[in-house]
């Protein structure tokens, strides 16, 4: 415990699912909490939670699809906290499943804007603090969707992998001054997934088959532990690194049975 006591950590899309684990996480180390979340109930839920474990936590209503609510969440930090040590870029816009040919440029848009200016926009504001600091640790989220080249789903791929792309340039960059940049590719139960299960129940089955583990991942146990790593200490020497928090659902396609 207190792994992260004296840490400010902001987290997007943290209102729910992979970004309340992380939080929930990182509260129960002693960070200080900001929330940034673009549906304000849910959000203020998290901050609830996160007092009710003796942390302290902040709610900023955030969009990170508009830039000035993105780098205004980091302001909203230095304001609050003094400082930013650990930025968790987890918040990402989501089209309905379809077909490249299909795929409009709104739904690029949305995707590209909240997925990687979004991821860019928080970086840049972060930036100037953490290097003033001595240093930080950026976590973004990426996808094994992107990683595989998952069907239906082509500008969500395009922009995970844009990420791990930029997140690897920034570690490069930025490691001078001790800002460690690392992305989670994760598989985990959230309600995005119940709602996922409830169109289509042979969908999480077939991921779970094909997983080594055969189960998902719990959002707080697991996706907030290896964030928990990246963002303690115990991290210090990994920087442009990509840990597939899945289960070993990545090796899917790499298995064989024996005759």
């Amino acid at each position: 415990m207190g792994r992260l006591s004296g840490k400010t950590a902001l987290i997007t899309g943290a209102g729910a699912g992979l970004g309340r684990g992380v939080a929930l996480r990182f509260a129960d180390e002693g960070a200080d909490i900001v929330v940034a979340e673009r549906h304000e109930e849910p959000g203020r839920e998290t901050v609830a939670l996160i007092e009710e474990r003796g942390a302290q936590a902040m709610f900023v209503l955030t969009d990170v699809g508009v830039p000035e609510q993105a780098r205004g969440a980091v302001e909203r930090t230095i304001e609050a906290f003094g400082r930013i040590d650990v930025l968790v870029n987890n918040a990402q816009g989501f089209n309905r499943l379809g077909r490249a040919e299909e795929r409009t440029d709104r739904m690029w848009e949305k995707s590209i804007t909240t997925g990687v200016y979004g991821t860019v926009w928080t970086m840049n504001a972060a930036f100037p603090h953490m290097k003033a600091q001595g240093g930080g640790r950026i976590i973004n989220f990426g996808s094994i969707v992107g990683t595989q080249g998952d069907r239906f789903l082509i500008e969500y791929s395009a922009a995970k992998e844009a990420i791990r792309g930029l997140s690897r340039s920034a570690a490069n960059e930025w490691g001078e001054h001790n800002i460690l940049v690392n992305v989670i590719c994760p598989i985990a139960r959230t309600p995005s997934w119940d709602r996922r299960i409830a169109l289509d129940p042979q969908f999480t089955e077939g991921i779970i088959a094909g997983t080594p583990l055969g189960r998902m991942g719990d959002p707080e146990r697991d996706v907030g532990g290896a964030a928990l790593f990246l963002a303690s200490e115990d991290g210090c020497f990994v920087t442009g690194n990509t840990l597939f928090v899945d289960g070993g659902a990545h090796l899917r396609g790499q298995r064989a049975e024996l005759p």
